[in-house]
This record gives structure tokens, sequence and C-alpha cells, in this order.
């Protein structure tokens, strides 16, 4: 039987709150200590990836009493129960589903009369077909014309995670020569935004892929439109140029303005559903179906490695519970995560929202309030950017960030040079190992301003190369980390209240039903 029980509550979190302080950072990662640690704390990751967790403020007490806890709040049976169609969000009353899309973890889930898996496979089919009918010209222009673009037009789940997917692949494809169309996006309602890349782009030769849900969403239905009206401006037919991804319910299903639709369901979050249709057109339009196929693969076996219920060889729930110490024990709000890659250049963004949406709850399940932090700020940028941006703070600030790095050994576009002595791709590598041992060790110096405490933690995911397997599997490494943690939190990982408020009153200002300050501030923008 599953308990759902708050963090307090459990006497392994007791345990662990007293072991505060208990390691000494810069000692422990000075010298051979440091390198001893290197070596033993590290858990393989699917599809060669691999968590290395020795600069984190933490030793193998700490850790056994995070195994207690993982025990204890149950998160393998809880991420057992999500998989196999159990009521996980709460909130809203719908499963959670969205690992379905890259395979199945455990028995077959009946949702809506249908297993979900074929489901989800068989619109993944779809949105194969469909790429490869363009790729071949089967599907063209009003004028018989090949598209030579994508363009997605959503905003939130249906735009970040998707967007950041297709900057990490695109180099990449450019190499291995599956880049099939480009790939552009309109998220933000800010006109500035859709007329900027229907400016940049050949729009003859462009597909569009509206994305929402309920086929209701504000911003994507204003930005749908003004690009329909610019496409009749240039004499051109929308309907020859858009395709839909919304649910069957949805006014956009069966809707003659679209040249095929794609369905998703209420069982996959936007943030979450970067490897359902959601991302799956774009990027099988972008890359190609197989590619595509290859990403599943690396996210499924990364969910695989989530089942492990031993907590030294499951990443993602070290990773998540390593996060609950940092934040409920050592008191740390903040978590930067620091790709060495420009490829992942919007992945930050992209788990801003995953972990911020999804852990950013102030009650638990049950809608009681809780007396602890739950889910940390999230930012980030990929270095060495950041190191000329933000890292000051990080090193020398008055708070402690704890930071997630990711590297990689070799690049994607397959071309560097020596320069000094070392080729870019070395002097990256090398920044990114400079940095986790400067942040854990710092450096005494006799002029304060040049004074590094250390004590700084941190960990990095590593790998050979940034793959469609290997983002797979780092992209579902994260949805686990978070829906762990959001386990242990007691919260429901999967719902959004928080952003309904904003979204109420923004009607209210634009029917003009507004008093007070709100009509004050509608005055002050001229709306």
């Amino acid at each position: 039987m599953i308990n759902w029980n708050n963090l307090d509550t459990l006497r392994s979190f007791g345990k662990l709150a007293a072991l505060k302080g208990r390691v000494n950072l810069p000692e422990a990662m000075a010298g051979e200590n440091g390198a001893a640690r290197v070596a033993s704390y590290s858990v393989p990751m699917a599809c060669g990836l691999c968590y290395n967790f020795a600069a984190k403020a933490v030793d193998d007490e700490v850790l056994s009493v995070l195994a207690e806890l993982a025990k204890e709040a149950q998160l393998t049976e809880k991420y057992e129960a999500l998989y196999n169609g159990e009521m996980i969000n709460t909130g809203e009353k719908r499963l959670v589903l969205h690992q379905l899309t890259r395979g199945q973890l455990g028995k077959p889930v009946i949702a809506d009369g249908m297993d979900k898996r074929e489901f989800y496979a068989g619109e993944q089919k779809k949105a194969a077909d469909f790429a490869r009918k363009v790729h071949a010209g089967e599907i063209t222009n009003a004028a018989g014309e090949k598209f030579t673009t994508v363009v997605q037009i959503g905003i939130g789940g249906s735009d970040l995670g998707p967007r950041a997917m297709y900057l990490a692949l695109e180099n990449w494809a450019r190499q291995n020569d599956t880049l099939k169309l480009e790939a552009r996006f309109i998220s933000n309602v800010d006109p500035d935004d859709a007329a900027n890349v229907l400016k940049t782009i050949d729009v003859a030769h462009a597909l569009f892929v509206l994305v929402s849900k309920s086929g209701t969403t504000l911003e994507t239905l204003t930005n749908e439109t003004f690009v329909k009206e610019s496409l009749r401006k240039m004499g051109l037919d929308p309907a020859k140029h858009m395709v839909a991804v919304t649910s069957a319910t949805s006014p956009l299903a069966k809707s003659s303005d679209y040249l095929a639709a794609f369905f998703m369901d209420d069982y996959i979050g936007g943030r979450y559903s970067s490897s359902s249709c959601v991302g799956g057109v774009v990027l099988s339009l972008a890359f190609g179906p197989e590619v595509f196929a290859r990403f599943l693969d690396g996210a499924h076996a990364a969910d695989e490695t989530a089942k492990e219920p031993e907590l030294r060889k499951n990443p993602a729930m070290l990773d998540a519970l390593i996060g609950v110490y940092e934040r409920n024990v050592l008191g740390y709000p903040v978590t930067a995560v620091l790709p060495y890659s420009q490829a992942l250049s919007r992945f930050p963004a992209h788990l801003q929202q995953l972990d911020m949406e999804s852990n950013g709850k102030h009650v638990n399940r049950f809608g009681e309030p809780v007396r602890y932090a739950t889910g940390p700020v999230i930012f980030g940028e990929p270095g060495t950017n950041g190191q000329h941006s933000f890292y000051q703070l990080l090193h020398q600030g008055t708070d402690i960030v704890p930071l997630q790095f990711v590297g990689f050994r070799q690049n994607q576009a397959g071309m560097d040079m020596d320069i000094q002595g070392s080729t870019s791709q070395q002097k990256l590598c090398a920044n990114v190992a400079a940095q986790i041992m400067a942040f854990a060790c710092g450096k005494q110096d006799a002029d304060p301003n040049k004074s590094f405490e250390g004590g700084r933690p941190s960990s990095i995911i590593t790998g050979d190369q940034l793959t469609p397997e290997a983002l797979g599997a780092l992209l579902a490494h994260f949805e686990n980390k978070v829906m762990f943690q959001g386990f242990c939190w007691n919260v429901n990982s999967f719902d959004q209240e928080g952003v309904q408020l904003g979204k109420v009153l923004a009607k209210r200002v634009l029917a003009h039903d507004t008093d007070g300050a709100l009509k004050a501030y509608s005055e002050l923008l001229a709306i």
C-alpha cells in the first residue's frame, strides 16, 4: 500500500537533518581524497552518460540515510504506480503517462477505452508518415514545391521543450546529413515575435505546426491568426501551410484549416510533452522520424534506469534526493544548470519550466499547507558564457547555489582546431573541470577580494557526444528527477494552477472589466 506523507513526518528525514554540515567540501575534494571521490561517486546513466556527484557535500553516511528516505517515501513504488496508470495527478484527477510516448515500462495502461501506449505510438506513426511524405515531396505547398522550413506555434511546454530539443540536435543533424527542414518557433504573444520569424523565412515554402491541447490557448490562437492573415496577404492559402497538434476533442481536431491533425491527451502535461507529438511532429519534420525515434529510445532507456530500487544504481533518484538534502537540510533555495555545450543553450530554460512549474507548490497533494521548502529556483546559461556573466555571484556571493554541470568529450560539428597548444573542445572541457574544483575548494588570499571560500557544491553529467539518444536520456533524467522530488515533498508535480490567475485577470482587462489598480495599470499600458 502506498502512503502519501509530508517530508517532515518521515523518520529518515529527521535523521538526515541531523547530518547537516557533516562534510567539509574543500577538504573532501582536496588531493588524493578528491581523486578517490571522483572515482567512487559516479553512477552510470543510460546511453553512455554518467552522473558524478563527487563535488556534492555528501558522504557515505548521508547517502545511506538518503537511501532510507527513498524507501520510507516509497519512491520506487510511486514511480511504478505512475507508469502503471494510477491517478497520480490528484489535482486534476488525471493519469500521468508521458513515459508511454517512448515505451512500455510496466503493464498496459487502459484509459478512455483504449491502450494508451498503442494510441501514442499510432499518433507518432502518423507524424512519421506525414514527415516522410513532406520530405519526399508528396505533400507540398499549393505550387507543388517542397517545404523548406517548419515553424512551431505554441507557448510554454509547446515551445520550450521542442525548441530546446531542436537546438540541441541542429548541429548534429547538419554534420550527419539529416537536417531535412530548418525549424523556427513562435511563442510570445508580442507581435514582434511572429513578425520577426515571418520576415526571416521563405513563407511560401514554410509549414506551420500549431500546438494547443485545448485548442483555446489565447497566445497560440492569437499568433495563429497573425500568421494566417500574413499568409493571406501574400496570396497564400493558410490551410495548405498548417497542421495542428491538439486533443481529439478540441475544436482544431477536425478543422479543414489544417493539412493534418495529430493528437495528444490530458494525461501528458505540457512540460512533459517533448516526447509526444508536441515535439514529435516538428522534430520529425526537421530531422526525420528515424532521428526522433532514436531520441525516444534514449528517453525510454533512462526511464528504465529510474525503476531501479537501489539508490546508487538510479541516477535520477540519487540526483533528486541530493537536491532534497540541499533544499531542505542545507537550505539552498536556487539551483543553476550549466551545460558546457552550446547545443544545450535553451535546455536550462526548459528545465526552468519543468522544475518550477512542477514543484513550485505550497500545499501538498491534499491541499494542506506544507511547512518546508519545495521546488528551488532554476536558472542557467551555457558555459563558458556564464563564466563571464553570473559566475561572480556563484563564486563569491553571500548565497551558496548548487550547480548542475553537463559536459561532453566531443563536439557535434566534427570540426575543431589547435589554438595555442589545445583545441577549442579541450579548452571548453578544461573550463568545466576547473570550475568544479574552484567552486568546491576555493582559494585563500591575503586580499579579501581575491579570496574564495569554496564549499560550493556541484554535480556533472558527462558523455561522449550529444547524440539523439543522449539527449533523450538527458531529458528523461531530469523529468524523473523532478517527479521523485515531488514525491518526496508530497506535492502534485503535474498541475499548474499558479499560471491560471493571471490568465483570468488578463481576460478581464481585454474585456475592459476592471477597476482599482487593475484599471489603472490597464490605462498605463494603453489597453
